[in-house]
């Protein structure tokens, strides 16, 4: 009998594990038709000549999906692009500036609608634009209220951040807060003693707000931000290629930095200024920008988002607290008009240092995305989300300038998520 039936039991179980994987890969957004679309998409920006090269990844349901370089890393060496090529990421930084700090609100070293100024005295008092007069002198009030944590992690602080501002513009520039001999202490009074282009918390304005949370971190906890971020955050999750100073043993793994070209394509930039942050240690370590890092490294970083805040068996942050980090922070009373180049993302608002997604993209033309995904750019137009839904995350290295403007972003997700379809909701 039992000679009879073992044959059947193979073949049943076979049949069993063939449907249940079948299920799986059937719910996995990232099938074998996305690879092809991903692939082809790719492909296309570097044939094309709109990129010299780029990297990809995709990471879903704990598995690496997908990974591929082409192109070239420096174009003029021949150096291909791979998997160890190093990228400046810009403002990919600010997130994980948002986690460092929200290590030390773990610790109950500040609450979010603390005023500002309870730490940094510098921000007490602070005035607010309201134009220019017949002479041009700029007229200034009291701000009605003081700026809190929860602004500088929104962008509602009222920074400044455009040269096209009567008075105010020519303030900044004489200011010169980002100047990278800057401290954060020199920083900080600069910014301080420059008016408010707006009300706190009624407008969003991309700006220097980042920098503001690595100095209230230096403030609170009486460590250099530097410090503190690779003790808390970059060592922890063993991030060991990712680095504001690289020095000279890295070089040959960094990427070079293209600008679009009139004609559509790219050309190099100098290196003295493309590699000018970079290449020298210098007085200023700015929580909004500065870190050159590895896509590998960059992906232990938002696994541990993905993850609620774990890394293997370590506990970098709470829970709740990513959480908190990927809620929209924005309130309804900001409108669209009010938000900057924000709502060119897609339907977001913003939490901690991210972008939240908050509802289905309304047509074809904007950026695909799941409804609770996070994410943040750089202004060499790298890019990264995590979509906690399909338990997905996406990266994309390119070293291009001006930022995307070519529909790279909207392109990598397309070929992820599929072409756009009406929302059922």
């Amino acid at each position: 009998m039992k000679a009879i039936h073992l044959p059947i039991l193979f073949i049943l179980s076979t049949l069993i594990f063939s449907c249940q994987n079948s299920k799986i890969q059937e719910e996995l957004i990232f099938d074998e038709a996305a690879q092809f679309r991903l692939d082809s998409t790719l492909e296309a920006f570097v044939s094309q000549g709109k990129v010299a090269g780029l990297s990809a990844l995709v990471f879903e349901k704990g598995q690496e999906r997908y990974f591929n370089a082409l192109g070239y890393a420096d174009k003029e060496a021949k150096r291909k692009m791979n998997r160890e090529t190093m990228v400046q990421i810009y403002s990919m930084t600010k997130p994980i500036t948002g986690a460092a700090l929200m290590k030390a609100y773990e610790q109950g070293l500040f609450e979010l609608d603390d005023p500002l100024e309870k730490y940094l005295p510098e921000f007490a008092n602070m005035k607010v634009y309201q134009g220019v007069d017949e002479n041009g002198e700029m007229i200034l009030t009291e701000a009605q209220r003081s700026i809190t944590v929860r602004d500088i992690t929104r962008h509602t602080a009222g920074f400044p951040n455009r040269d096209n501002i009567p008075g105010l513009s020519e303030v900044m520039a004489e200011k010169d807060a980002r100047n990278f001999e800057n401290s954060l202490s020199d920083m900080a009074s600069k910014i301080a003693s420059t008016p408010l282009w707006f009300e706190p918390g009624t407008q969003w304005e991309y700006g220097l707000c980042v920098d503001m949370q690595a100095y209230l971190l230096e403030k609170v906890t009486g460590v250099p931000y530097e410090q503190f971020v690779r003790e808390n955050i970059l060592d922890p999750l063993e991030m060991n290629e990712t680095m504001y100073f690289v020095p000279e043993n890295y070089r040959d793994r960094m990427a070079a930095v293209y600008q679009k070209t009139d004609e559509g394509g790219v050309e190099r930039q100098n290196d003295s200024i493309a590699y000018r942050f970079s290449y020298k240690n210098w007085p200023l370590t700015p929580g909004g920008f500065g870190l050159s890092s590895t896509i590998d490294d960059y992906l232990k970083f938002a696994k541990m988002l993905l993850n609620e805040g774990k890394h293997e068996e370590k506990t970098i942050l709470k829970p709740e607290t990513i959480q908190l980090m990927a809620t929209n922070h924005l309130p309804d009373s900001i409108p669209l008009d009010k938000r900057s180049w924000l709502p060119s993302k897609g339907q977001v608002g913003f939490g901690i240092d991210f972008a939240v997604r908050t509802a289905a993209p309304q047509g074809p033309e904007e950026n695909p995305g799941e409804v609770g995904e996070f994410f943040w750019d750089g202004a060499l137009s790298t890019l990264f989300f995590v979509d906690p839904k399909n338990e997905l995350i996406a990266i994309l290295f390119v070293q291009l300038t001006p930022y995307d403007g070519i529909g790279l972003h909207h392109d990598f997700r397309q070929a992820i998520y599929g072409p756009w379809k009406p929302s059922k909701n």
